[in-house]
């Protein structure tokens, strides 16, 4: 039985990583902070599953309280860590740049000393599509240099990836990077579009559309994710860098359509200018993901906003 600590257990996909690892056999610990980003009521809540094994624990502590981090890794003695603990979203980080350094890069820094301090196997590091700026070069590939992040949420996602690279080369610490692509499902952070969408449509409320709705993402379902993410816990690299998407777009437009299909509803539309730091499109390259991860997503955007608006029915409206 393998010891795993992961980051940020609480939150939407690191609940759902905590289920996957425990119902194979793994001791989980997790730890998380439950920031107030969004209501840490809805944190508790994802833990509920994890909470009723014998194999997992929680440690309540920030990844941003150094001793916290090292007694934590010094207690467990993990096997592997996952590291899914940041700041998210590319428009409040708009707001507050220093916090979202602050947490994401000092913060990670602890974590990637912690790993130092006390050798671990490997670490799987959460990094974002969002590294990939602007870039129209599509799809994008993990070996895009990535020099032009345009928020400051992507910046720090680089850096991360950078200071991975620094602790893998010098430190001997094996890192994999994992570039997530617009994750939904059950439990989605609800300021994310599918969820927040879904929520404003069934209460009749107008659904803000920046843009002219051409804006296409690659939305992931979360169930592929966890695949991704477990082949990572599995299968220790020196350093890579992985893309985990569907590889496939869907343009806002499109999006607003199929969760209007689902919900049975109509959406009222707020048209807004496009905003800063948001990006036209991404789109991911997962060949090497499916080379060396077998990594292999299996849901199409239209099943996953069925099986999402079907949970949202359940949890939120009885």
């Amino acid at each position: 039985m393998r010891r795993v600590l992961i980051t940020g257990a609480a939150g939407f996909i690191g609940s759902h990583l905590s289920e996957a690892l425990i119902a194979r056999g793994d001791a989980v610990t997790g730890f998380d902070n439950f920031n107030t980003y969004y209501d840490p009521a809805i944190k508790r809540a994802n833990l509920r599953t994890a909470l009723g094994s014998d194999r997992f624990q929680l440690i309540e502590a920030d990844i941003c309280n150094e001793d916290a981090v090292l007694a934590a890794f010094a207690s467990v003695k993990p096997d592997i860590v996952v590291h899914l603990a940041a700041r998210a979203g590319v428009r409040p980080s708009l707001e507050d740049p220093n916090l979202y350094h602050r947490v994401n890069v000092i913060g990670s820094q602890h974590i990637l000393d912690a790993c130092r301090a006390h050798p671990v196997s490997h670490l799987v590091f959460a990094s974002s599509s969002s590294v990939y700026g602007g870039s129209k070069d599509v799809p994008f590939s993990e070996t895009n240099p990535v020099m032009r992040p345009v928020s400051p949420y992507a910046a720090t996602k680089r850096m991360n990836e950078l200071q991975a690279h620094v602790y893998s080369h010098v430190y001997g610490v094996k890192v994999s990077m994992m570039r997530f692509f617009t994750v939904y499902g059950p439990r989605q952070r609800p300021d994310m579009a599918i969820h927040k969408f879904t929520r404003m449509i069934l209460n009749g409320e107008p659904i803000p559309m920046f843009g002219d709705g051409s804006s296409a993402r690659d939305y992931t379902y979360i169930d592929d994710i966890i695949q991704g993410l477990v082949q990572a816990v599995d299968t220790p690299f020196d350093y890579e860098i992985f893309n985990l998407g569907e590889h496939h777009t869907t343009t806002l437009s499109q999006l607003i359509e199929i969760i209007q299909k689902h919900t049975g509803e109509a959406a009222v539309i707020q048209a807004l200018p496009n905003q800063p730091g948001d990006v036209p499109i991404t789109y991911a390259d997962i060949s090497h993901a499916q080379e060396l991860l077998a990594y292999q997503p299996t849901t199409p955007i239209d099943e996953g906003v069925r099986r999402f608006v079907a949970w949202y029915r359940a949890e939120r409206l009885g």
